[in-house]
């Protein structure tokens, strides 16, 4: 069996993917890379990583023996590390969200189709049990035409964009909040196979940190129009008090809805289902599992970050797009339909709230 070699920028989140690809016999760890030293060693040393393949530069790390780079770093820099991975001739899975400016997203995408090589964004929210659960109803038909959805995605992270001591700041300080939705998006546009054309978007201002960067704002709301015609609305938040953290999913069609419970953080169970045919009519809503995680998954597939089994799928998948040569499920378009919106939706909101047309690149 042919290895194929992965290499690893961003340790820290990088260290808990590692943990999910070393259950797949066809690849192998060879390469690490981080800015921090004493991580990066730390995390090579717990999966044998030779100490001639731990790299603080990420020019050297590119010339490791590597097919694959899996990119963990700071949004602001992906788009510069994808696409000189991408150059060097590596395949590429990238956490999201894909890029940081509109150009960014073109250039990603023109460097794809130049180079040939498999680009995956890390959406693991589409990869969640109930998530690919609706995914069967909505192709069924249950739903009917799905013409509303919304998300909200709640996560208090002040922590991690404020040393609340010393008063230092961190990269997410500059991300705003609704920057970061594909958390909520990529699950609705793979429900609907929907693409968003206009955004608009509101803020609350600053309430409980203050105008620090705009990663410090209270909330934005995103409204979206989507080339099918459907509305879909994003509520976003990193510094808002709530727990445990929640996600939020509703879908709107004219036989029914489904919907997720706002209780509960992650590990949240219980969801509504409502489908409107000569079964149910009239009996009320269907209380279903919202399981996060697969229960009929293998144990192996709980070895990652969050301890679900969605990074399991989406790593397999991605493997798999390598090994045969295809289009990945989560690939260089579908991730730009779920990085764009968010972008527009915040210059949007620093404008006042005008729509802005979002753009659609194709294959």
């Amino acid at each position: 069996m042919k290895k194929y070699r992965v290499g690893i920028v961003g340790a820290r989140r990088g260290g808990n993917l590692i943990n999910q690809f070393t259950v797949f016999p066809e690849v192998q760890i060879t390469a690490l890379c981080d800015l921090l030293e004493e991580r990066l060693t730390a995390v090579g040393k717990q999966h044998n990583v030779p100490d001639e393949f731990l790299f603080t530069d990420y020019e050297a790390f590119l010339e490791a023996p590597v097919d694959m780079v899996v990119v963990s770093t700071p949004i602001q820099i992906h788009a510069d590390q994808v696409i000189k991975a991408l150059e060097s001739g590596k395949h590429v899975l990238s956490e999201v969200t894909a890029a940081w400016t509109i150009e960014q997203c073109e250039q990603i995408v023109n460097t794809v189709k130049r180079t040939g090589k498999i680009y995956m964004v890390a959406e693991n929210n589409c990869y969640y049990h109930f998530i690919r659960e609706w995914k069967k109803w909505v192709g069924q038909g249950r739903l009917g035409k799905i013409f509303y959805a919304e998300s909200e995605y709640m996560h208090d992270i002040q922590d991690l964009i404020r040393d609340e001591k010393t008063g230092e700041t961190f990269w997410r300080v500059e991300r705003p909040p609704i920057y970061y939705c594909s958390h909520n998006l990529g699950p609705l546009l793979y429900l609907m196979e929907d693409r968003v054309i206009q955004a608009c978007g509101l803020h609350t201002g600053y309430n409980i940190l203050p105008d620090l960067g705009p990663g410090c704002l209270s909330m934005e709301v995103a409204l979206f129009k989507t080339q099918k015609g459907a509305v879909i609305k994003i509520l976003r938040s990193q510094v808002a008090y709530r727990w445990p953290p929640m996600e939020f999913y509703s879908l709107y069609g004219t036989k029914g809805y489904v919907e997720n419970g706002r209780e509960g953080g992650w590990e949240r169970s219980e969801g509504k289902l409502f489908v409107i045919d000569e079964m149910s009519r009239g009996e009320g809503h269907q209380v279903i599992d919202c399981s996060v995680s697969d229960p009929q998954a293998p144990p192996q597939a709980l070895r990652g970050g969050h301890n679900v089994s969605a990074e399991y799928y989406m790593i397999r998948d991605f493997i798999e797009a390598v090994k045969k040569n295809t289009k990945p499920p989560l690939d260089v378009i579908k991730a730009m339909d779920m990085t764009l919106p968010g972008i527009c939706a915040h210059e949007s909101a620093m404008n006042g709230g005008s729509w802005i047309d979002v753009p659609l690149f194709n294959w």
